[in-house]
């Protein structure tokens, strides 16, 4: 055998002893945590009075917008200097409120705190994290390089990055229990519910806040039923009809489901939120690095990659002779073919 049958042989073997150690696995999304805090927003609830973001706006101190009017109303979708929005939907003559025809409805725009979030996942500096307890999408300032990543990796556009701050920020929600604010660590509601006069977002648990949104989808429509307001257990309800929901919980499963969830009577695509897989992007990309670097599958196939490199560098007038021959040989090859066939018609 020579050298480049050896080498040919040697790596070959090597590398495909160590890749297939991870081909049976299937990728997995991390479980919710158990007692995740996070909160339902019922959009056939929701009036536009636009209460939570003003309210968000005073609670975490984010700073007016410096372009245009200095009102919070300013903000029509997520910026540096607005963590929550209310966007209107609309078709047609935009009449009827949650219908598909003609009609209109609210939509409350947020960070959506995953339950295998991608920013976390993309984040190389771990500037952003999951709490462990509640989980709760945390973000760190003080540690950010700015690098842009979860712009990026969100599959919900969430993120925002201060261009006019000359350190650099990312602008999230962080259901008001960041670093001095903590207003679940106080007992506290999230600015939002606390604030929303309908009911249309509630705080809660995940556990509690999918089983009060399969209890509305089970609802008779057109019947009456007493909507808790600011908590998902609160006594304090309002009374409003039934809507024909869309039967979808979005949250329960989408992206490896999320912690703040939504109903509605029109399309949740309509009112912009994506189509996502159940596999959350994050859990594939851990997959694929684990795949990867398990029984050092990339080290050895860049390393056979860099030695044919070299070896097509050191050899090349060699390989490039043995090629020409091997197409001389081929060409003589076909035309004594060819005469072979004259002659046997002839």
């Amino acid at each position: 055998m020579d050298r480049r049958n050896f080498l040919k042989a040697g790596l070959l073997g090597t590398v495909t002893s160590g890749l297939p150690v991870a081909k049976a696995e299937a990728v997995e999304n991390l479980p919710p945590i158990p007692g995740a805090l996070g909160m339902l927003y019922d959009s056939t609830l929701c009036v536009g009075c636009q209460a939570c973001v003003a309210e968000c706006q005073q609670v975490n101190k984010t700073p007016v917008n410096p372009k245009g009017e200095q009102t919070w109303s300013n903000n029509d979708k997520l910026t540096p200097f607005t963590r929550n929005v209310i966007q209107v939907w609309s078709d047609g003559d935009g009449k009827n409120k949650d219908k598909t025809e003609n009609g209109y409805a609210y939509v409350k725009k947020q960070c959506m705190h995953c339950v295998d979030p991608n920013c976390v996942s993309v984040c190389p500096v771990q500037a952003l994290t999951k709490d462990p307890k509640t989980g709760i999408v945390k973000y760190d300032p003080d540690i950010c390089t700015g690098c842009r990543y979860c712009m990026v990796g969100c599959p919900f556009d969430v993120p925002k990055y201060d261009y006019d701050n000359p350190f650099g920020q990312i602008s999230k929600c962080e259901l008001c229990n960041q670093k001095g604010v903590e207003r679940l660590d106080k007992g506290e509601l999230p600015g939002c519910c606390h604030v929303c006069p309908t009911g249309a977002i509630i705080f809660g648990t995940r556990e509690e806040l999918l089983a009060e949104a399969k209890r509305r989808l089970s609802l008779l429509r057109g019947t009456e039923y007493d909507y808790p307001r600011q908590h998902v257990n609160s006594k304090d309800t309002y009374r409003a009809t039934v809507p024909a929901y869309q039967y979808r919980i979005y949250g329960e499963k989408e992206g490896g489901g999320t912690q703040v969830l939504v109903l509605s009577a029109v399309p949740q695509e309509n009112l912009g939120f994506p189509e996502l897989d159940d596999i959350a992007t994050g859990a594939r990309a851990a997959h694929l690095q684990h795949f990867l670097y398990r029984g050092l599958a990339l080290p050895l196939v860049a390393l056979a990659g860099l030695t044919m490199m070299t070896y097509k560098n050191m050899h090349g007038d060699k390989i490039c002779e043995r090629i020409e021959a091997q197409k001389e040989a081929m060409r003589q090859a076909r035309k004594e073919m060819e005469e072979a066939e004259d002659e046997h018609h002839g």
